[in-house]
């Protein structure tokens, strides 16, 4: 090789390099400057519930903080399948994320799906609200010790409560606390109904005796003076009802349930790109805006990291699906 021929060659293998070198540059810029397009929120509930509510507050504060579009999408059906199994099917790269709900932990046992909690990757816990026991305020039972016992003395089927569907959340709970304290889950009639509020609106009726809903939900009847909040399935008294008791306070019970509102993405995000995520999850988390907002429409206020929120998950998952086994609701 000449003289010549071997500066070029030199000349050529310096340009490669130095654009190789460029496109690697050029691909760690790109990927640090997550996201570069708009993200989707998907919802698995409809317009105007609670899960919508946090939905889109939470994707006009994750668009502030990662100066990104992110658009709500209610994907509905199938009691939560469609919208769950929607965000897992997903690209797992950041630009789908999602509002997991407790639902997630009970839609496997009872058949419905092979999704589980594992399927996602859990940013955070953003909501939680605890359920409770609830009787109307003309009721004979003034606290849950009061009604344990009555429910424990009389015929089964004597005491009705409602508060959502059969098998659903509501449910569940009341079945959890009756395992709790060795009463038999036949002891009291659940009532099927369309959420909470017909069911608080039928036990003030004198329908049903009593409703295991969150407290939150029976907020404005019991500010009302129309229905008496007898304890919390918390492990501490919540901020917005200090003088209800814990359900540990008020019968010794260790059975706690909250409802709760999760931010996921598809199982198997990039590290640097999960990363991101968590910190502006946990930035708009703090802003003023959502903690007014979650204030003021009497939302639960809960935050748990990545690992913490998990474990809440599994463990919810594990109860639940021993009640629903004690119960003859679950499919496997």
């Amino acid at each position: 090789m000449d003289r010549i021929n071997r500066r070029s060659f030199v000349a050529a293998g310096i340009t490669a390099v130095t654009a190789l070198s460029g496109l690697a540059i050029s691909g760690t810029q790109a990927w640090a400057e997550y996201p570069e397009r708009p993200i989707e929120m998907i919802v698995p509930w409809g317009a105007g519930g609670g899960t919508d509510a946090v939905g889109r507050v939470f994707a006009e504060l994750l668009q502030q903080q990662l100066g990104q579009p992110v658009n709500v999408v209610n994907r509905t059906g199938g009691s939560g399948v469609v919208g769950h199994t929607a965000i897992a099917n997903a690209q797992p790269d950041g630009y789908t994320l999602g509002v997991m709900t407790i639902e997630i932990d009970m839609m496997h046992w009872q058949g419905l799906t092979g999704l589980t909690y594992q399927d996602f990757d859990i940013l955070a816990m953003v909501n939680a609200d605890p359920g409770g026991l609830m009787v109307a305020s003309d009721s004979e039972f003034q606290t849950a010790g009061d009604l344990l016992e009555a429910i424990k003395a009389q015929p089964p089927g004597t005491f009705k409560a409602s508060g959502t569907g059969q098998g659903g959340i509501w449910h569940l709970n009341i079945l959890g606390w009756l395992m709790s304290e060795d009463v038999p889950v036949t002891q009291v009639t659940w009532v099927p109904s369309e959420g909470a509020v017909p069911g608080l609106t039928d036990m003030v009726a004198g329908g049903v005796q009593v409703v295991p809903s969150s407290l939150a939900e029976g907020r404005a009847l019991i500010e009302a003076g129309r229905v008496r909040a007898l304890a919390s399935m918390s492990d501490e008294r919540q901020d917005l009802f200090p003088d209800t008791p814990t359900l540990q306070e008020a019968t010794g019970s260790d059975w706690t349930l909250s409802v709760w509102r999760t931010i996921v993405a598809p199982k198997g995000l990039p590290d640097d790109v999960r990363s991101k995520l968590v910190d502006a999850v946990k930035a708009a988390y703090d802003s003023e805006e959502y903690q007014k907002f979650m204030t003021d429409r009497g939302f639960g206020l809960r935050w748990a990291d990545p690992e913490e929120a998990t474990a809440i998950v599994a463990e919810d998952d594990a109860n639940l699906g021993e009640v629903m086994k004690a119960a003859g609701l679950a499919q496997e």
